[in-house]
C-alpha cells in the first residue's frame, strides 16, 4: 500500500521545476473551492473540504501577498499542508499549472467511458448526486460512501471495506487526494474493471498514478477564468461553476 500522501508528493515532484519560473496572479478562497490563476492565464480549482476543522480566524498569515508570488510558493502546501485546506491550495495550483491534455476525450457524462452492465457492482467513493440514477438505469448496483453525514448516512466500516472489495467499477472523488485517504481506498480494492477518479479537483497528470489500479480520471479544464474566480469568490460551488468548465476524461493505459 502507497503511504498517504504519495500522490500528492508524486504530483509536486513533477511540477515543482516549472512552478518556480511562474507566478500568481489571483489566488481566491471561497466556500466550496480554492481558484488559482497564474500570470499567463492558466487557472486551476481544487475543492474545499473541512471549513470548520481549523479552529483559528488566521488560516493564511501570509495572506495579501501571494499575488506576483512563485506558483511554487502555493504548490508546496500538496506536501506541506497541515491541513485539508492548504493542500486544496496546493492542488488549486497544480491544476492551474498543468496544460490539457492532448489526448482528453470531451464529454460531460463520466459514466460513458466505464460501460457499466447489467449486475455490475458499482462504489462510489464520495457522493456524485447526478450519476446516481445513470449508473442504475444500467442496471448496475450502487453502494455509496461518503463521510458527510449531511449528505448520507455513512456506511460501517465492514460495508465499507466488502463495497470496495467486491465492486467492479469504483469511482473516486479526487477529494480523496485531500484528506490523504485516496491510497487507502486503492489498497482497497480487489481487482476492478474500471477505477475513476472524477471531479473538478482531478490532477490531468497520468503519470502520478502509475503502479495503482486508476484506469481513469474526469477532471475539468477552465474555459472563462474570470467567471470561474467569481463564482468562486462569491461562495459557488459545482453547478456555478459548469458553465464556465470544459469536462474532460482520460483513460490510462493499462
Amino acid at each position: 500500500m502507497l503511504k498517504p500522501g504519495t500522490l500528492l508528493n508524486r504530483l509536486y515532484e513533477q511540477l515543482e521545476p516549472a512552478a518556480k519560473s511562474r507566478r500568481i496572479a489571483e489566488l481566491r478562497i471561497g466556500l466550496s473551492y480554492v481558484g488559482v490563476r497564474l500570470e499567463d492565464g492558466g487557472t486551476g480549482l481544487a475543492a474545499v473540504l473541512g471549513r470548520n476543522a481549523f479552529g483559528s480566524c488566521t488560516v493564511f498569515p501570509a495572506a495579501g501577498t501571494y499575488t506576483g508570488s512563485s506558483a511554487a510558493e502555493l504548490l508546496a502546501y500538496l506536501t506541506e499542508g497541515k491541513n485539508a485546506l492548504e493542500r486544496s491550495v496546493g492542488l488549486a495550483a497544480a491544476n492551474a499549472l498543468m496544460e490539457a491534455p492532448s489526448d482528453a476525450s470531451e464529454d460531460r457524462e463520466a459514466t460513458t467511458y466505464f460501460g457499466l452492465k447489467p449486475g455490475e457492482k458499482v462504489a462510489m467513493v464520495g457522493l456524485f448526486a447526478p450519476l446516481v440514477e445513470r449508473i442504475r438505469a444500467a442496471g448496475a448496483s450502487l453502494t455509496v460512501i461518503e463521510k458527510n453525514p449531511q449528505r448520507l448516512k455513512p456506511l460501517p466500516p465492514d460495508q465499507k471495506q466488502q463495497a470496495l472489495k467486491d465492486c467492479d467499477v469504483a469511482i473516486i472523488t479526487a477529494t480523496t487526494l485531500l484528506n490523504h485517504t485516496l491510497e487507502e481506498t486503492l489498497a482497497a480494492l480487489a481487482s476492478p474493471r474500471v477505477v475513476a477518479v472524477i471531479g473538478p479537483s482531478t490532477p490531468l497528470l497520468t503519470a502520478i498514478f502509475s503502479g495503482t489500479p486508476v484506469t481513469h480520471l474526469g477532471g475539468a479544464v477552465a474555459v472563462d477564468s474570470a467567471r470561474i474566480l467569481q463564482v468562486i469568490s462569491e461562495g459557488g460551488g459545482t453547478p456555478a461553476l459548469r458553465p464556465y468548465l470544459r469536462f474532460v476524461n482520460l483513460i490510462i493505459g493499462k
